[in-house]
Order: structure tokens, then C-alpha cells, then sequence
């Protein structure tokens, strides 16, 4: 992993919530170019967690930790990764800040600036955002956590979701964010079949669902946010949920 690169970069790939998908994860590198990486944290919880782990582990990267990497809440996905590997993913910061030449600072964080778990969506309201973002110095914030890749602006910081690499949301394939000379969502396809018929046969007890319901199918963002986010949002905050500002 590297250490302390030299600033400014001049274009950074910032992969999220690859989630135990390697397959995923190579079909993204090889498109990535002379970019440095930044991932931005869950990386283990999903059907291979050590593989995942130990290939990002072995790239010139930067990493953050997500909050399934802090607790994976799941005791197969824990045993797969092992005392070493588990202690590596508590040990990664929880935000990271870097340079980029003709973007200007940027933060990197999993949910939002203020915690790993806080849920910012394309349609959360302004005055949440406002909330969440004021405390940040950079121009820029990338996060994840919900898996959705938007573009959006409060009081003149840009935040924008990675989208997921391993688990997307919204249309088929690996979704990542490109920065530097400009700012790009992009999304790779991979053989996202072959990777559920390899799913379908792991000891791993939700196995053959998640297979079928999260690699050889992919959710509707409307599924995704609206059934789901917006609740959780709400219930983070403790109010009613108001729509899109």
C-alpha cells in the first residue's frame, strides 16, 4: 500500500465497496490506467473475503476502512479473513484527504464526513447535506456506503458517490469514479454470471441468494433508495423522511 505519494496527483480511481468481489475488482484495474487508487472501504464483507483482501493488499493503493470492515456482523465472512487480514481493515483510517491536480482537495470518507455509517443519497435533502458537510475544508467529497453513484453540490463543496464496484446498484457492472483531468462516473462490465456460478457453490450460508439476487441481477436504484435508504436515513436522524430538496 502506499504510504505517502507525492501531491499533487495528477488522477486518482476511487474504488468502493468492492464487497468480496475480485472478479469485480480485476475487471476495474485493468482499466484504471496510470491512476493512483484510493478505495474507499468495504472490501471484505461478501463471498471472498480473503482473496479480496490480500489482492488490494498487494496493490500501490490508499485505502479507508467502511463501517463493514470496522464490524462485518457476519461470523463466516470473519473466520474467511483470519486474525491478520481482520486487524489490517481495523487499522485503516476512517478518511483521507489528498490533492488532485485540476480538481482541487479532496475527502474521501465511506458514509459521510461525520461517520462511516451516515447515509448520503441523490436525494437527500440540502439542509441534511449542509449538516454533514460543514466541517469539511476540501472542494470535494467522494463517498459510498449506499452503493449509488451521483453528482451533486451544497454551499459550493461537490459530493459525489463512487457507486459500488462488487455489489452496484442501479445498472449491471462495476461502478467506480474516475478524477483527474476532470471528474467521471464509469462503470466496467465484467462476467458478472461466471461470477455467481462460482458464488453459488461457497459453504457461505446466504450463498445461492446472494448469487441470484445481487451479482446475476441488479437492483433498481428506485428499489435500492426509496425502499430502502430513505427508511434508514430517516431513522438515523429521527424524522420523516422529506424527498428531494
Amino acid at each position: 500500500m502506499t504510504a505517502s505519494p507525492a501531491w499533487p496527483l495528477d488522477a486518482v480511481a476511487a474504488l468502493y465497496d468492492v464487497h468480496g468481489n475480485p472478479a469485480a475488482l480485476e475487471a476495474v484495474l485493468e482499466e484504471v490506467g496510470d491512476a493512483t487508487l484510493v478505495f474507499g472501504g468495504d472490501y471484505a464483507w461478501g463471498p471472498f473475503p480473503a482473496e479480496t483482501v490480500d489482492r488490494i493488499r498487494s496493490l500501490d493503493a490508499l485505502a479507508i476502512r467502511g463501517n463493514a470492515d470496522r464490524d462485518p456482523g457476519d461470523d463466516w465472512v470473519v473466520d474467511q479473513l483470519g486474525p491478520e487480514r481482520f486487524d489490517w481493515l481495523q487499522s485503516l483510517p476512517e478518511q483521507l484527504e489528498v490533492e488532485v491536480e485540476t480538481v482541487g482537495r479532496v475527502l474521501f470518507c465511506h458514509g459521510s464526513p461525520r461517520s462511516d455509517e451516515e447515509i448520503i443519497l441523490r436525494t437527500t435533502p440540502d439542509e441534511w447535506l449542509r449538516e454533514m458537510v460543514a466541517n469539511v475544508d476540501a472542494g470535494v467529497v467522494v463517498c459510498g456506503h449506499t452503493h449509488m453513484q451521483f453528482d451533486r453540490s451544497v454551499d459550493g463543496i461537490r459530493v459525489l458517490n463512487a457507486g459500488s464496484v462488487g455489489l452496484a446498484y442501479g445498472a449491471p457492472g462495476a461502478h467506480w469514479l474516475a478524477l483527474g483531468p476532470g471528474i467521471e462516473h464509469r462503470r466496467t462490465s465484467y462476467d458478472n454470471d461466471a461470477f455467481a456460478n462460482r458464488v453459488a457453490g461457497l459453504s457461505w450460508p446466504i450463498a445461492t441468494r446472494f448469487a441470484e439476487e445481487s451479482i446475476r441481477n441488479t437492483r433498481t436504484e428506485e428499489e435500492a433508495t426509496l425502499e430502502f435508504f430513505e427508511g434508514m436515513a430517516a431513522e438515523q436522524r429521527g424524522q420523516r423522511y422529506p424527498g428531494p430538496s
